[in-house]
């Protein structure tokens, strides 16, 4: 099957492999010369059958990881544009979609594209071109911190993009699940900077992007229908805990904190990275 063939690619030798499946099936002294493929096979369905998934797993997650960084930069560029490219085909349907059969001819700002989890679709178009490989590296980890922050939080608290229509539920899931799957993808290849100074570079982006959002909201027509990173200074946010802070202590306040709890958040997801 595929994942023997996978889980056999990471060893040097395949009698380093051969070895190492004899033992997980008891078979501690079995030559290392026998011809087993047949058995290999079969371990593979002992594994299964009698419950020790979690020594397969053990080997074969570390497997998989190998498996990622050996990727070359070309092909990580190439899965990204792809991803770029199906992420704004769909943003392309979702706004047709509100345009022009949810709103009826209005244009609503509150659905513009360029949330915390919209800046995916702009990197991955944008990133595989870059030559400078210490900014796509910032960048690579931006995505990995912050949009894959993003794309968890979306998926815990799925209020957002749910009870519009069916199929732009069906879109907010794929969008987010893809969000999540691209930060796994640079986290777990190898490709970004998971050293404290790599996650202080990606702070410069966050910042930029705040500030084109707040830009967003304060010209967007209709003051504070546009609520781009959920930060606009019209009316106190709308996200849990954070609407209540506003109510007490003020918009920009809560705004400040609603923000830097975002930036812890990425900080966590930067060091889960780094230990692994």
């Amino acid at each position: 099957s595929w994942l023997v063939r996978l889980f056999l690619s990471s060893f040097p030798h395949r009698a380093d492999a051969r070895c190492f499946l004899s033992g997980i099936a008891g078979q501690e002294d079995a030559p290392v010369n026998s011809n087993y493929t047949v058995l290999e096979k079969q371990i593979f369905g002992e594994l299964l059958l009698t419950g020790q998934d979690r020594n397969c797993m053990r080997f074969m997650i570390p497997s998989c990881i190998s498996a990622l960084r050996a990727l070359p930069d070309r092909t990580i560029d190439r899965i990204l544009l792809g991803c770029g490219v199906f992420l704004a085909a769909c943003e392309v349907y979702k706004q047709l979609f509100l345009y022009f059969v949810i709103n009826q001819g209005h244009y609503d700002w509150w659905f513009f594209p360029f949330q915390l989890c919209s800046l995916p679709m702009y990197l991955c178009l944008a990133v595989p071109f870059f030559r400078n490989r210490r900014l796509k590296t910032v960048l690579y980890t931006f995505m990995q911190d912050f949009n894959l922050l993003g794309g968890i939080a979306a998926l815990v608290v799925p209020e957002g993009f749910l009870h519009i229509h069916w199929t732009l539920s069906i879109h907010g899931y794929v969008w987010h699940v893809l969000v999540v799957l691209i930060g796994l993808l640079l986290g777990l290849s190898g490709r970004t900077d998971l050293r404290r100074k790599g996650f202080r570079a990606t702070l410069p982006v966050f910042g930029c992007a705040c500030l084109v959002a707040t830009l967003i909201n304060v010209l967007a027509p209709g003051k504070g229908q546009a609520d781009m990173f959920y930060i606009s200074p019209f009316h106190p946010s709308s996200q849990f805990a954070f609407h209540g802070i506003a109510l007490a202590l003020g918009i920009l306040p809560a705004h400040l904190l609603y923000l830097a709890a975002i930036c812890a958040g990425g900080y966590v997801i930067h060091r889960i990275f780094a230990c692994l």
